[in-house]
């Protein structure tokens, strides 16, 4: 019998004012995806799809590592959001044919008197058909054990994004500041005919 967890997270991240509107750098979905992950364990498919290695998962005596492929695209306004297109267990054939995960979220840019904040909500979902044992575990055991589980994953990512995205922008702020300054240096003054 197949058993659902849900989880979900919501955030609230109050941007400094910078020299350059967060709204640009979040028109760059690929780096909201290095700000959530880590770097050695994002593939970049294709412009919007990416495939993440989740850190192994224990769940009472089984452990698992999800690898989840990602579409991340931005709307015009700098609203960025997430789906979850499929998702793969690698080492457990009988719970990788019986498992699967919905995530869904978005990050947008709001604008008050007091500056910019950035406000989100992620949806995460996963249905499992487990084997026995754990098929003889009563329900709300399973049901408990894995909605904290799925907590714990969004409270994790919630917390990196609140630290590294603000991190990485005020770097991506720096270099565009720079890469500025060169291009300006480098204007060709006007030639002066002195005849």
């Amino acid at each position: 019998m197949a058993t659902k967890f849900i989880a979900f997270q919501s955030v609230k991240i109050d941007v400094p004012q910078q020299p350059i509107p967060i709204q640009h750098y979040l028109r760059q979905p690929q780096r909201l995806v290095n700000a959530l992950v880590d770097n050695s364990r994002i593939h970049q498919i294709s412009e919007e799809v990416f495939r993440l290695k989740m850190r192994p998962l224990t769940f009472m005596s089984l452990s698992i590592q999800p690898t989840v492929d990602m579409r991340v695209w931005a709307e015009s306004n700098g609203t960025i959001n997430l789906r979850s297109l499929s998702c793969e267990i690698l080492g457990f054939e009988y719970i990788n044919q019986r498992f699967s995960l919905n995530l869904q979220g978005h990050l947008s840019p709001y604008q008050s008197k007091n500056g910019t904040s950035l406000q989100g909500r992620a949806d995460l979902e996963v249905q499992v058909d487990f084997p026995p044992p754990f098929s003889f575990t009563p329900k709300p055991i399973l049901e408990a054990t894995g909605n904290g589980l799925l907590k714990s994953v969004l409270l994790t990512v919630k917390q990196r994004l609140q630290h590294q995205l603000l991190t990485d922008y005020r770097h991506w702020v720096k270099s565009q500041m720079q890469e500025k300054a060169l291009d300006d240096d480098n204007t060709e003054l006007p030639i002066l005919n002195m005849e």
